[in-house]
């Protein structure tokens, strides 16, 4: 009996995306958080929080520790520690610098990551044990929930998010 989870050059044709696709899917989905980022006050993205929520600058230090280490761990099956306590400077403008580089990071890494990889067990981090398509659509997913959070507080202080759908 053959092996479902297993990827043979017969079917590889008849994939619903490509490795390729999928990369474009996510940079689309970061060049919206990219555009939400752009949208905050300098202050309220520091310091703005909602119902005990982090403030959006917060869970962008998140998203930057995991995106581009999170495609060298799939690249490399090599996982550094995740430190969302990372120095990204004080300024909306050094955020976006550091977004923009784990951008070309992940471009970088993703050429590199062997095809079968996304259908191995990994352990991205050293703690969350998964496939690695798995691993990777929570990466994307997480970066969905945080922007939703911020289109959450960009409406609250009366600023039109970017409409979701131009990715």
């Amino acid at each position: 009996m053959k092996d479902s989870n297993s990827v043979t050059s017969a079917t590889k044709s008849t994939l619903l995306m490509t490795q390729q696709q999928l990369l474009e899917h996510w940079q689309g989905h970061r060049a919206l958080t990219r555009r939400v980022i752009e949208a905050f006050p300098e202050d309220e993205f520091f310091s703005f929080s909602i119902g005990g929520m982090r403030p959006f600058a917060i869970m962008i230090k998140e998203l930057i520790a995991i995106a581009a280490p999170g495609a060298k761990g799939l690249a490399t099956d090599t996982w550094e520690q995740l430190d969302e306590e990372i120095d990204l400077g004080q300024s909306k403008s050094e955020i976006l610098s550091f977004w923009d580089k784990a951008t070309e990071d992940i471009n970088y890494w993703w050429s590199q990551i062997p095809l079968e990889r996304f259908q191995e067990d990994v352990l991205a981090f050293g703690m969350y044990q998964n496939k690695g398509y798995c691993n990777l659509l929570y990466f994307i997913d997480n970066e969905i929930h945080h922007r939703a959070q911020a289109y959450v507080y960009l409406r609250s202080l009366g600023i039109a998010p970017p409409a979701f759908w131009e990715r």
